[in-house]
């Protein structure tokens, strides 16, 4: 018995440390997102930062290891087997969960999802536990679960919400007020003071709050003091002396290396955030493997059967070994220099926070119009109220210049005043949560931080508000739904492992691993396809050949999409393949999504693009008619699905002939047109124009035939009018591919004249 719980121990920690690696993942947008966003360094120094932060910031965690212990549940009311269980339950749903947030690049908690997992897990023990004795669940059940705790928890992690973005938005705005966007002036006379205060404040809760519960806080001096109680009672000394050296410092480094304020502060920053990100949250994944060890080694050395021995040893003061900090310290800054996941998750933070404008990835909602709208008129009602020259001085101060290009890889998403505002305001809060062993989430805390002083930055504009507001919403939605997916898998993982037997857990251990390997081939496709689309756009230093390759790639795939949608969606209709024809709307849908982005990034494209009026007007139209070959496809394809998808009678076969002997001409048609595309053979477009008007005479032929099927009552009305439909958007779509070619070579035409 006891190998098999030595073997339960040994899978809580490799569970921990996949549990680090997709955690990390989620968790690098907290420390990353304002050094990466601002640019303040080379990505290897703040990377550099950001791993001795961690490194540092992991043997802050010792106190926060009771929270997985005896936070959320009551462990003597628990027999050691039955803590096994909810800790495997715990650690098989967090992997499951926080893996799925990060293939789809959303930041969310690991703090909240730890705190539920271990309140499902224990629920559904407690309830075995009750039932298996005959007692009643809802009499019995607080004996059980610490509610009064674990609420407290709940409710501090909800309140950092609030207090995060209220605290981000004030602060933000009188920084603002203070340098203004053009902060360079002011900087030379408040720069050093300002960074004196920002690192003093990041020393002050790092060092004297943070240090309470770490793994050196009892050290003893010379003195007979240890540690926390030196700098309790030094606590005003070292904040003037560090304000003193630091303001010194910074002016120094100015002075002489000409070195840039806001770039120390925004790397202090990082630091102190990683540092605050490993206190905190270092619990959330190995506090539980942890604990778990510690149980086993209490039941082994106790020699009392599992079902029978009393986890009330966890209720108890403990330490971890400072050793498993500092591996998975390094567990955790491996992670964070290789995660692709990780990058995807701070690419979403960034674009809702950045300053400029671009293509936005959410849309509009109506709780974000409402609120924007409410927001314009209360601010029409407060400028009115306000004296002119107040309200034209203050706007003065928040009227943003230009960073660089828009999205150009080098241009900063924002600068680094609000970045060092991010960083400072988000450290102070966590380290204050951290000193009182609050498992707040970093997470809620940076994010909330970066949308308050996005908010009072003005960055939200009348272009972009509703699509961030909307964005913010679904962030703060799958925060809730990290709640509930991880109370109620792991107490149904827990429930079925109590109920099912010990045999389970690997069960469900090798489910964990089949959908993190799932995933990560998700991941990949997904990345690929962006890494494609990322080709595929224009670029500044694209030459004249460059350009017209580019655009020719647009062109080709349009064509051959076009072609094989249409011929797969008519062949399977006819077929009655509903897979196949679901296939063809998958390809129909992933077209008009391409072509969709193309037509969003037209301003950035044309920015880029030879500086001449033709060649752009050209490629507008190139785009145009993309979209239009799409909006065709999709109102010929879709009512074939749903006439198959509702069982309706199949077309007669000499429709169905009519059709497939259309399938033929335009896969003809089409191939033309991807030579003439590919070799630039525009002088055969008047061929592909004569071939295009004897397939819409064909059309006409078809027509006529259905309508003399019409008379003789062959045809019911249905049948009919999607008969009408496919002729009617068959047209749309040869007219709208000629116009493609004929606006791809005056696009070349021109590239090419422009480029000599």
């Amino acid at each position: 018995m006891e190998n098999f719980y030595l073997v339960l121990v040994v899978v809580l920690f490799a569970l921990a440390i996949s549990d680090l690696i997709v955690g990390v993942s989620n968790d690098a947008v907290n420390f990353l997102n304002s050094a990466i966003g601002s640019k303040a360094a080379p990505k290897w120094v703040i990377f550099l930062m950001a791993s001795l932060g961690i490194l540092v910031g992991a043997t802050f965690s010792n106190g926060m290891m009771e929270v997985a212990r005896k936070g959320i549940f009551h462990p003597d009311q628990f027999y050691f087997a039955e803590i096994m269980v909810i800790f495997l339950a715990v650690m098989i749903t967090d992997i499951i969960l926080l893996d799925m947030f990060n293939t789809f690049g959303m930041p969310t908690s690991t703090t909240v999802s730890i705190v539920f997992e271990l309140l499902g897990a224990a629920v559904a023990v407690s309830i075995v536990k009750i039932k298996t004795a005959g007692g009643s669940v809802v009499a019995e059940l607080y004996h059980y679960i610490n509610s009064e705790k674990a609420l407290a928890i709940i409710s501090g992690i909800l309140l950092s919400v609030f207090v995060a973005f209220t605290v981000g938005a004030i602060v933000m705005y009188f920084t603002r007020l203070l340098f203004s966007f053009e902060y360079g002036k002011n900087l030379k006379y408040f720069g050093s003071s300002f960074g004196g205060l920002a690192i003093t404040a990041i020393t002050y809760f790092m060092l004297i709050k943070g240090i309470k519960g770490s793994s050196f806080a009892s050290y003893a001096l010379e003195s007979g003091e240890t540690i926390q109680e030196w700098a309790k009672h030094n606590t005003l000394t070292v904040l003037l002396i560090s304000f003193a050296a630091w303001t010194v410092i910074i002016q120094l480094l100015r002075w002489i290396f000409k070195i840039d304020i806001l770039k120390v502060i925004v790397l202090v920053g990082t630091f102190a955030l990683a540092m605050a990100f490993a206190g905190n949250d270092l619990v959330n994944f190995i506090g539980v493997p942890v604990a778990g060890f510690k149980s086993f080694q209490a039941w082994v050395a106790s020699g009392v059967s599992p079902e029978a021995f009393s986890m009330e040893k966890l209720a108890g003061k403990s330490s971890t070994p400072i050793y498993m900090l500092l591996l998975s310290g390094l567990i955790m800054v491996v992670t964070l220099i290789f995660s692709k996941k990780a990058q995807a998750v701070t690419k979403t933070e960034i674009n809702l926070s950045r300053q400029s404008e671009g293509m936005e990835r959410f849309g509009s909602s109506m709780i974000a119009r409402l609120m924007v709208r409410s927001s314009l008129n209360f601010n029409k009602s407060l400028s009115r109220s306000m004296p002119t020259t107040l309200r034209e001085s203050v706007s003065r101060r928040f009227t943003p210049i230009s960073l660089g290009p828009v999205n150009h890889p080098e241009t900063p998403a924002f600068d680094k005043i609000r970045a060092s505002v991010n960083l400072v305001t988000a450290s102070i809060l966590i380290a204050i949560a951290t000193s009182l062993k609050l498992p707040l989430s970093t997470t809620y805390v940076t994010f909330m931080v970066a949308m308050g002083t996005s908010l009072s930055d003005r960055a939200w504009d009348r272009e972009s508000a509703v699509y961030r507001i909307s964005g913010v919403f679904a962030v703060i939605g799958g925060w809730f739904l990290t709640a509930i997916i991880a109370f109620t898998v792991s107490g149904v993982v827990a429930l079925l492992i109590s109920v099912g037997g010990k045999f389970l857990i690997f069960v469900f251990v090798a489910i964990a691993i089949l959908m993190v390997v799932r995933t990560q081939f998700l991941f990949k496709k997904r990345n690929a396809k962006a890494n494609e689309e990322e080709e595929e756009a224009f670029e500044e230093k694209d030459g004249a050949e460059k350009v017209m390759q580019k655009c020719k790639k647009h062109c080709v795939n349009a064509i051959i999409s076009t072609n094989k949608v249409f011929s797969v969606g008519i062949e399977s209709f006819l077929q009655e393949n509903r897979t196949d024809l679901k296939e063809s709307i998958a390809l129909k849908d992933a077209l008009n999504s391409k072509s969709k982005k193309i037509k969003s990034k037209i301003f950035d494209t044309l920015s880029k693009i030879e500086d001449h009026v033709d060649t752009g007007h050209f490629y507008v139209q190139v785009v145009d008619y993309q979209r239009e070959i799409a909006h065709s496809l999709n109102f010929l394809i879709q009512p074939l699905f749903e006439h198959l998808d509702n069982h309706h009678k199949p077309f007669s076969e000499a429709q169905a002939s009519e059709l497939s002997e259309l399938v033929n001409k335009l896969d003809e048609f089409y191939n033309q047109c991807l030579h003439v595309v590919k070799e630039n053979k525009f002088d055969g477009i008047d061929e592909l124009v004569a071939k295009r008007d004897a397939i819409i005479e064909y059309l006409k032929k078809t027509e006529k035939n259905q309508i003399k099927r019409i008379k003789s009552k062959n045809v019911n009305t249905r049948n009919s009018v999607l008969f009408f439909n496919i002729n009617s958007e068959t047209k749309n779509l040869l007219m709208h591919s000629i116009n493609l070619i004929k606006a791809h070579r005056d696009f070349v035409t021109y590239t090419v004249e422009n480029g000599k």
